[in-house]
């Protein structure tokens, strides 16, 4: 293993704090939408649209495809971190709330920390290390403040799903990490994203059967572009930079702010006021990131 040289903070880092704001937003956009849709057929529909459109600009774009042996193996890591993530993730969001799918999502640095520190990918500093570890205390603030209220629309099947869905982002993040140094992003996000359907036409052949797709408003169809071609096709794609730049760990970090984000989002959008338990959880992610890209 070999500690990565640091790069500063630039364009990287503002397309992945870009990624978090474009991921916090879309855990609302996904719930609304899958209200008019069943999570499969929603999935399906998502994952179907940004593969084509992603074909589209990598042919546009005029670049020699990989070799077979690398388009292989792009394909397998599709299939854990674009279709079997889909899957949970999508089952998960359908049974718990926005915002505990958000903070336990947001749990993945430590999981892509510890794998790639046993597959030798990257070894982090010590200060790397106590950020990654104030970023998970902030989203472990966050929770804490958050379980102060009771409710009743916590679902342990839900949070199950969900740390499921984050194991199989981290191995396919971590996964990645050679193939950004060689091939195309676009390429790599449409070979993946084609992965990812191959378990959807398995699992789930006839997930559109007798869908009436008249019933679903235009601001749901801006909701099923919005998760498909913007937050898997453009927020992939800074995400595998920052894979390539900055390293998984360091890049998975910006993923802590995706609670904070769906905070702010809620308090705009639905009248949700902060609390101070949140406040001082978001402060601590930050400073994790900061201290981690020093």
């Amino acid at each position: 293993m070999h500690a990565r040289k640091i790069t500063k903070f630039g364009i990287t880092d503002i397309t992945l704090l870009l990624t978090a704001t474009i991921w916090g937003i879309n855990f609302t956009a996904v719930k609304y939408t899958s209200s008019f849709l069943s999570p499969l057929a929603f999935t399906w529909l998502r994952v179907l649209l940004v593969m084509v459109t992603l074909f589209i600009v990598a042919l546009l774009q005029g670049m020699p495809w990989p070799a077979k042996k690398d388009v292989l193996s792009l394909l397998g890591l599709g299939v854990l971190g674009n279709g079997i993530y889909q899957l949970l993730f999508i089952h998960a969001l359908a049974i718990s709330r926005v915002a505990d799918a958000a903070l336990l999502v947001a749990t993945a640095p430590a999981f892509i920390g510890i794998i790639s520190y046993f597959r030798g990918v990257e070894k982090l500093s010590k200060k790397s290390v106590i950020g990654v570890v104030m970023s998970i205390l902030g989203v472990a603030i966050i929770i804490f403040g958050s379980t102060r209220e009771v409710t009743n629309s916590t679902s342990f099947l839900g949070i199950g799903l969900v740390l499921a869905a984050v194991v199989c982002w981290s191995i396919f993040t971590v996964g990645l990490q050679s193939f950004t140094q060689r091939i195309n992003p676009v390429q790599i996000n449409a070979i993946t994203i084609t992965g990812g359907m191959i378990p959807l036409l398995l699992l789930t052949p006839k997930a559109l059967t007798g869908v009436d797709f008249t019933t679903i408003p235009t601001l749901g169809w801006v909701g099923l572009f919005y998760s498909s071609v913007i937050s898997m096709g453009l927020a992939y794609i800074f995400w595998f930079r920052g894979v390539r730049v900055i390293g998984p760990t360091r890049t998975a970090v910006y993923a802590n702010l995706q609670p904070a984000v769906a905070i702010v989002v809620a308090w705009i959008l639905l009248g949700e006021l902060p609390t101070v338990w949140q406040g001082i959880g978001a402060g601590t992610i930050i400073g994790g990131i900061i201290l981690t890209r020093s």
